[in-house]
C-alpha cells in the first residue's frame, strides 16, 4: 500500500449522532427523476448526487427550499462541492477536468455524506 492509499482517520467525518444507515443501493435514477427530487414537492424525496451515487437527505432543512445547500436538491452537486461553491453554473456533474486538491475535497464530501445519509441509487446518463 503506498502512502497515498492511507485508511482514513476512523473519527473523521463521523456523525455527532449516528446514524443507522441502510446498505447502499445501486438502482437506476434517471436525470429527470433525480430533478423532480429538489425539495420543492412533499411528493418526492430530497435527493442529492456526488459522482453520480444519489444520496437521500430528505428530511435535512439544509437542503429544503430555504435552506443554505437547497440549490445541490435535485442535482449532482459534485463539481460545486469540489471547489466549495454554491455558483449556480459550478452545481453540475462534470469533475474530471479538477485537479487533485479538488478532486481530495470532493472525495471528503463524498465521505461526509456516506456517513449521514442512505445511498439511494445511481445516476443514469441520458439515452
Amino acid at each position: 500500500m503506498s502512502s497515498s492509499d492511507h485508511a482514513p482517520e476512523p473519527k473523521r467525518f463521523e456523525p455527532k449522532v449516528p446514524v443507522n444507515l441502510n446498505p447502499p443501493k445501486d438502482d437506476p435514477i434517471s436525470t429527470e427523476y433525480l430533478a423532480k427530487c429538489d425539495g420543492n414537492s412533499s411528493a418526492y424525496p430530497t435527493y442529492v448526487a456526488i459522482k453520480g451515487k444519489v444520496f437521500d437527505v430528505t428530511g435535512n432543512p439544509a437542503y429544503a427550499p430555504k435552506g443554505a445547500y437547497h440549490a445541490f436538491a435535485g442535482k449532482d452537486a459534485s463539481r460545486a462541492l469540489a471547489l466549495s461553491s454554491l455558483k449556480p453554473e459550478d452545481i453540475r456533474s462534470d469533475w474530471s477536468d479538477l485537479g487533485s486538491t479538488e478532486q481530495g475535497v470532493l472525495n471528503d464530501w463524498m465521505t461526509f455524506f456516506s456517513k449521514r445519509y442512505n445511498i439511494v441509487g445511481v445516476v443514469q446518463p441520458r439515452a
